[in-house]
């Protein structure tokens, strides 16, 4: 509860603003009497918010459809198009990255191909195409930028600095944070993609409205999170579910056994390669099956202590093999089932690909609300 004393009638109209602008953003245009009744306010007071609002730029008035008789209400909306966040996935074999609103409706899409041992320079050549491809998609410029979040492996610090990473080497103590802002003058967050996946899936996945989850996030390398009371959980140091860093949990070699499996013909690109022993197990191949099996062994290890550690509801496999989910998941419950005291839940990811990108847009948003549209924020700023 705020603490108002001393009749703070500034700090009163302040949080009036917030729970205006916070039920205008969950359901979308409504009148002056719809926002006073979802607000507590009386109608004259809601009056003289909706007004300071729309001088602020946060609100506009929404224009009556046409042909509508008589003389309608006013209704307003959250001006979410009044700036822009793009969310941007570094991976190995590509850059991902999604343009939305404020309120984390993606715009524009696109994808910059990279090979996995790229040089620094040519990797972030690929981050500023992928980028500004989606502003060009988007009509939108570099002004209308208020944040870029951005998903890479790794450990990163609280200044956006990856001070380790095994996919990537050249990003080992670099200011990745500082390297994108000489780009794109706007705030830039880094984060790990795993951490970035687990949310979005906890958001608007498979896991939305699960408060404790392990997100395993599985593909060409192997990556891990948990949300534990509805928070991504990073850790002390930001090393939170770095599974792979432990020899004997044999994440880090794992996806080789689908990889050098001896179905896989001569000359298959590596990006294809576990593709095609998966399908090839879906088909009932034995030697798949088996080279599967050898994989879905490895990753149980893990994934068994951190569900015994933390008594999730959800587990969830997401990356580039949840597409393959239908193949992974039987043994991964039955090898689950023999080493975990309470068994949780395993789900697969309804996002796929695309979940470190959208997690980013989602992390973006999160910041954004923190700083401008939390009871503790100072006063709504004008908007850009």
């Amino acid at each position: 509860m705020a603490d108002l004393r001393g009749g703070d009638l500034s700090r009163l109209r302040q949080l009036n603003s917030l729970t205006a602008i916070k039920a205008l953003r969950g359901a979308g245009p409504l009148t002056l009497s719809a926002l006073a009744e979802r607000t507590g306010l009386s109608r004259p007071s809601m009056k003289e918010v909706a007004d300071e609002l729309v001088e602020l730029g946060w609100v506009e008035e929404v224009r009556p459809s046409p042909g509508t008789m008589g003389r309608p209400a006013r209704r307003y909306r959250f001006r979410a198009d009044s700036g822009h966040l793009v969310g941007v996935d570094i991976g190995a074999h590509n850059v991902r990255a999604a343009l939305s609103d404020l309120d984390g409706e993606i715009l524009a899409e696109t994808r910059q191909p990279v090979l996995p041992g790229a040089p620094l320079d040519e990797r972030l050549a690929a981050l500023e195409r992928a980028i500004s491809g989606c502003l060009a998609l988007s009509r939108t410029t570099v002004d209308d930028l208020w944040t870029i979040s951005v998903g890479t492996s790794g450990v990163i610090d609280v200044e956006g600095r990856v001070i380790y990473s095994a996919a990537v080497p050249a990003w080992r103590d670099l200011d990745l944070a500082g390297r994108v802002r000489e780009m794109f003058p706007c705030e830039v967050l880094i984060e790990n993609d795993s951490r970035l996946a687990a949310l979005a899936e906890s958001r608007r996945g498979t896991a939305k409205g699960v408060r404790d989850m392990v997100f395993l996030h599985v593909g060409r390398r192997m990556g891990a999170a948990a949300v534990i009371g509805g928070t991504v959980h990073r850790g002390f140091g930001a090393a939170s579910g770095e599974i792979v860093m432990l020899p004997e949990s044999r994440w880090f070699d794992a996806p080789e056994h689908l990889n050098g499996c001896a179905v896989v013909p001569e000359g298959t690109p590596p990006e294809d390669a576990a593709g095609y022993t998966l399908a090839a197990a879906r088909n009932g191949d034995p030697v798949a099956l088996e080279a599967v099996g050898r994989y879905v062994d490895d990753l149980a290890v893990g994934t068994a202590a951190m569900v015994l550690i933390l008594d999730p509801e959800v587990v969830v496999l997401g990356g580039g093999f949840s597409r393959s989910a239908d193949v992974l998941l039987p043994p991964l419950r039955e090898r689950l089932e023999r080493r975990c005291m309470r068994m949780p839940e395993v789900r697969a990811s309804t996002l796929g690909d695309e979940c470190v990108v959208v997690g980013a847009i989602d992390y973006a948003v999160e910041h954004l609300d923190r700083q401008l549209f939390a009871p503790d924020a100072g006063p709504l700023p004008l908007t850009r």
